[in-house]
């Protein structure tokens, strides 16, 4: 995430976005009908309490800037882990701005340990704020990928390359986008991608399976609004494509649980759907506790199996990240 500006009571929602959401225009028929009077009685279900798997999380500089005292970091890692750990939160994927703050994360063994917390590290592609307009065709960023690739972390290897943002769809087509993307594919490195859903499609089309074996994780899953219809498309289209959840518009209705046509779309993809925080800035890592609870009240509402799988098992699942012990 990145750029944009919300209301506070947006930014503590676990699955909204800023402004109205769309309604969605996509008949479901007797799916639609029957996902609504389930979530008619969800309401009063008891929140979710297992293991969270928080799928997009961002240790920037403006939470802590690793080479400066104590005035430049105003959520040290202390801070930081303590909100994973009292929300239940036992993985991370981690990218961050500079690479700085995810290298600080898997360096962090002992602290991550006594929290109970796996870190996954992703390379992203930003140096500063000047890269996210820029990275799609900037040779250096290739040359900055490869050798975090080939340094690695105290965690283990890079996982995954993200969180990129592209403002113009067009600009998949951008000769960095298409080797990272082979890259990624040819080195089975997940990619985690701010895009809408057109970029979604030209970014699988420069891969050498056209997307039929790159795991790509969408952030927000649309965050412009992509239709549920739109959406279910591209699920079935790509096999390996993964949706996270985080400003995500539409998502939850009034009382905070999911709203009809996504709820169906969750019990039709059980093994397609992650959460994440996008803590890209501090005001994200303020309101943490908020975030996971939304999202813990939700889950709460699905059958479950189908909960425990979008909160924990499939992220584990992607990452081999063990089952936690309680």
């Amino acid at each position: 995430m990145a750029h944009r500006r919300c209301p506070s009571r947006d930014l503590l929602r676990g699955g909204s976005a800023c402004g109205p959401a769309k309604p969605a225009p996509w008949h479901l028929g007797f799916a639609l009908l029957l996902a609504g009077a389930v979530s008619c009685s969800a309401a009063s279900a008891a929140d979710y309490t297992g293991p969270l798997f928080d799928a997009h999380l961002h240790y920037n500089n403006e939470a802590c800037t690793h080479d400066t005292p104590a005035p430049g970091c105003p959520h040290p890692m202390a801070d930081v882990l303590d909100r994973m750990q009292r929300n239940g939160v036992r993985a991370i994927v981690a990218n961050s701005r500079p690479n700085d703050g995810t290298r600080a994360l898997a360096t962090a063994r002992e602290q991550t340990r006594k929290a109970g917390v796996t870190v996954v590290p992703f390379v992203r592609l930003y140096r500063d704020r000047a890269d996210y307009n820029n990275w799609f065709r900037d040779p250096t960023i290739v040359e900055m990928v490869n050798a975090e690739l080939q340094r690695g972390t105290p965690a283990g290897p890079y996982r995954g390359l993200g969180e990129f943002h592209l403002y113009d769809s067009a600009n998949a087509n951008g000769p960095v986008a298409k080797q990272l993307m082979a890259l990624a594919e040819e080195k089975d490195l997940a990619i985690l991608a701010h895009v809408d859903d057109v970029a979604i499609d030209l970014l699988m089309a420069n891969t050498p399976s056209k997307g039929r074996k790159s795991l790509l994780i969408w952030a927000h899953t649309g965050i412009g609004g992509s239709s549920v219809a739109r959406v279910d498309e591209l699920f079935a289209r790509y096999p390996r494509l993964i949706g996270e959840l985080s400003y995500r518009p539409g998502l939850t209705c009034g009382d905070g649980q999911l709203c009809p046509d996504w709820r169906a779309l969750l019990l039709k993809y059980p093994d397609r759907f992650m959460i994440g925080s996008d803590t890209w800035i501090n005001q994200r890592w303020q309101y943490y506790d908020e975030l996971m609870k939304g999202y813990r009240a939700w889950l709460g509402g699905l059958p479950a199996d189908v909960a425990r799988r979008i909160a924990w098992d499939n992220g584990a699942k992607l990452f081999g990240v063990p089952t936690p012990t309680p």
